[in-house]
């Protein structure tokens, strides 16, 4: 075996003598990816970064691969599994998403996540907001932890 062919366990991960192309379109097909999640998990199954950068470039210039797109999307589902802003923030900064493109997409100071907030914390703890102070710290870390900002947090803790 010369140094140039793939290994049994690389092309396995890839299938049967599957280009890039057709690896990121089955990808594609699952959900949306930002371009650099997308050429992370090509990378992972053995393809040379060449092959990568044309494959990813080819399917950006059609269309099929977009990180405004994506970030578009991630959003809206994040969102939807209660998720706040601030954590959504980080999950798209580890996949790659640059700043500019997070910042289109992901607006903190919108009047959505305080209701949201409110919203997430009703679901998982019911109406009453609690008059002890160690059930309150809990609800807060709780919304913490999902990615809500602290004005959002005393805002959903605040007796309406």
């Amino acid at each position: 075996m010369t140094d140039d062919a793939p290994d049994d366990a690389q092309q396995a991960r890839r299938g049967s003598g599957a280009s890039p192309r057709n690896v990121a379109m089955n990808l594609l097909a699952r959900r949306e990816h930002a371009v650099a999640e997308l050429c992370s998990k090509l990378a992972a199954r053995g393809f040379s970064p060449e092959d990568i950068d044309a494959a990813v470039a080819k399917l950006a210039a059609e269309g099929l691969v977009s990180d405004d797109r994506f970030a578009e999307s991630f959003v809206a589902s994040r969102m939807r599994k209660g998720h706040g802003p601030v954590r959504i923030r980080m999950d798209l900064q580890q996949r790659g998403v640059s700043p500019e493109l997070i910042d289109m997409h992901l607006d903190p100071r919108s009047p959505e996540w305080r209701r949201l907030a409110c919203e997430v914390r009703v679901k998982k703890f019911g109406d009453g907001i609690p008059a002890e102070f160690k059930e309150r710290a809990r609800q807060m870390r709780f919304l913490e932890y999902r990615g809500f900002s602290s004005a959002h947090i005393r805002s959903a803790m605040e007796d309406d």
